[in-house]
């Protein structure tokens, strides 16, 4: 069987075509993304162009109309797998666990950063009961 159609194993990090498969670097990403924000822009307002004149002449066509939102759908649809990358979690609005800061303070680490200041106390004085 040729090399171009062997299957893949997870292990050799190997596509079909035999280029090494590689993660999006992150400039290229926001690049792309620029790029299809303009693209859309462009769509809709021409889009919008082209109802006018529809409107204008009086005549409709709906296939004309779907294959340009079909378009449109497909920007929308790349944008939103491009910026599901990028939603990375904030560290400062990230979920933690109380359950985990209390165990952090019980065996006399630092969660002044964690919790604000009132919490903080309440937390050292119960612990200081215990």
């Amino acid at each position: 069987m040729s090399p171009l159609f062997r299957r893949r194993r997870a292990t050799d990090g190997i596509a079909l075509d035999g280029l090494k498969a590689r993660r999006p670097h992150a400039g290229l990403l926001r690049r792309e993304r620029r790029a299809l924000l303009k693209a859309r822009a462009d769509a809709l307002s021409e889009l919008g162009g082209l109802l006018v004149e529809m409107y204008r002449r009086g005549s409709f066509r709906d296939d004309l109309l779907a294959e340009r939102a079909a378009g449109i759908v497909g920007i929308d649809g790349r944008l939103a797998e491009i910026e599901t990358l990028f939603m990375t979690a904030n560290p400062l609005w990230s979920f933690l666990r109380s359950s985990l800061v209390k165990e952090i303070a019980k065996y006399g680490g630092d969660v002044s950063s964690l919790v604000p200041e009132p919490v903080h106390g309440r937390l050292l004085a119960l612990l200081a009961q215990s």
